[in-house]
């Protein structure tokens, strides 16, 4: 994958930044309006439930915090970190309309790093970032770390589908309509490149499953949605 020069997180940053102004409507489209029924149903396998605080790593323009929200209700917590600032400047202004914005709180961070103490969080989420991440093995660690014994991490992101026949129509689609589609709307084909080849280079749900376990999870599994185009890794904390 060529970032240009630069190392994967300047350019990822960089590349973020550039279409923060576009991106949800970027993703309703690519998923055929399908991504809020995908991030409704990661909600509900991070075991979310009112009175609840849930980390959202590489939270975007915050789609994924404000379904969490509608979950945890007036007495859980929802934090939103991501390190585009531009992402989260879109996140705030959603916030602002919306009727979670007294239980979110979106903040400025590095996912590598994650500002928390041990077993801060009842569960952490990460819609469509683990494979923006320098370290996907760290990452994962971080997250782990943040979360309370017994609770666990999720992840939705794009996943391989292996079906003959579809497998290749989506592979061609996502390899020459949404560059195409980045380019009409977005004004950035470039981003939408780095996203096929992200996909491309990103662990299949099988292998990634394999690596939340390695990583120190327990109960490990992926839930497969639209024919495999995307998934679910879920994993959770050993209690003490």
């Amino acid at each position: 994958m060529d970032f240009s020069g630069k190392d994967k997180a300047a350019y990822v940053q960089e590349t973020f930044n550039s279409i923060a102004g576009h991106y949800d409507l970027m993703n309703s489209l690519m998923s055929l309006g399908m991504d809020k029924r995908w991030r409704r149903i990661a909600v509900q396998q991070v075991g979310a439930k009112p009175g609840m605080t849930i980390l959202d790593v590489c939270c975007g323009t915050g789609q994924f915090s404000l379904e969490l929200g509608k979950t945890v209700g007036r007495e859980g917590k929802v934090i939103g970190l991501d390190f585009s600032q531009k992402m989260l400047d879109v996140a705030q202004q959603t916030l602002a309309q919306s009727e979670e914005k007294g239980r979110i709180q979106f903040i400025q961070g590095d996912a590598m790093e994650l500002p928390f103490p041990e077993s801060t969080f009842d569960g952490v989420t990460v819609g469509w970032g683990l494979r923006n991440l320098p370290n996907l093995r760290k990452g994962i660690q971080e997250m782990i770390r943040v979360v309370k014994p017994g609770g666990k991490v999720v992840s939705l992101d794009m996943a391989k589908p292996t079906c003959p026949g579809f497998k290749q129509a989506y592979w061609l689609y996502f390899d020459k309509l949404v560059p195409l589609m980045g380019q009409i709307w977005a004004k950035k084909a470039s981003a939408y490149q780095y996203l096929h080849d992200s996909a491309v280079e990103f662990p299949a749900q099988q292998q990634l499953t394999r690596i939340f376990s390695e990583c120190g999870l327990r109960d490990t599994k992926y839930i497969n949605l639209a024919g495999g185009v995307v998934a679910i890794i879920a994993g959770t904390k050993p209690r003490l």
